[in-house]
């Protein structure tokens, strides 16, 4: 297994993905944080689903978590892109049948490149973290929001809980666009379905049929970076979404295992 994820690994390293990902995820973060902190007197609200978070809520201890919680639809949705295109395309470009005569083993081969690309998603999440963190604290005075709270010790234990929670739900997309991948065999049919049900097709149906959002896996992914939210409760989320997780990757594992390596 360490030989495929060094293989993997060094695919992830490569400038144009790396680089170019790592700036577009610290663009959301900074983009999603600063909103909060610049629209804090809008009517139209400062945070997702026009939600309005006012000053005594920025000003708790939970403050300086908000905009980097805030994020973690965004960042999923670029993990969802890097584990679907990095999967698919190996079929894309025939290259899965090299590989399998390296590493013979395909489920080992399939862990390998998951837990390289998630270190890739570890990374992105610490950068988009210390965006946050360190934009929160800029635009604190300027909204006239107290950041005196920030730097507690009850601050630390709820950066850590957040840091945590958006790291699973990134994990957890990135899952998701791995197993479209393995699925579809494509890179373009597994990326535009997986973005257009989570982001589009479950905002309406969450919108028009009333509790829909407790059972759709994108809004649960969601609540758990939120540590639970009005959609559902944190248990909630975490076992209903393990349990979808768990049929996608078997259903998937048995195929790959099975299935002719060519697209």
């Amino acid at each position: 297994m360490n030989r495929v994820f060094r293989a993997e690994w060094r695919k992830l390293r490569r400038p144009t993905l790396f680089y170019g990902t790592l700036i577009a995820v610290m663009g959301v973060t900074a983009l999603v944080t600063s909103l909060l902190f610049l629209m804090i007197d809008s009517g139209n609200g400062n945070s997702r689903e026009g939600q309005l978070i006012n000053r005594q809520v920025l000003s708790s201890f939970k403050g300086i978590t908000i905009g980097f919680s805030g994020s973690a639809g965004l960042l999923g949705l670029v993990a969802l892109c890097v584990f679907a295109s990095q999967t698919a395309q190996e079929y894309t470009y025939g290259t899965l049948r090299n590989l399998l005569v390296r590493q013979p083993k395909r489920m080992t081969l399939l862990a390998g490149k998951f837990i390289s690309m998630a270190l890739f998603s570890l990374i992105s999440v610490i950068l988009s973290a210390a965006v946050s963190i360190g934009l929160a604290f800029a635009l604190a005075e300027r909204a006239k929001v107290s950041s005196e709270l920030w730097t507690t010790a009850d601050a630390r234990t709820a950066l850590i809980h957040t840091f945590i929670n958006v790291f699973l739900s990134v994990i957890a997309f990135g899952t998701i666009g791995m197993i479209l991948g393995l699925l579809l065999r494509s890179p373009i049919s597994a990326i535009s379905i997986g973005v257009a049900w989570l982001l589009v097709i479950e905002t309406i149906l969450s919108a028009v049929v009333k509790n829909s959002a407790q059972w759709m896996p994108g809004q649960l992914i969601n609540s758990i970076a939120s540590g639970g939210d009005f959609n559902a409760s944190y248990s909630h989320a975490i076992t209903t979404l393990l349990g979808y997780l768990a049929f996608g990757v078997l259903v998937v594992a048995v195929l790959f295992r099975h299935r002719d390596v060519s697209n």
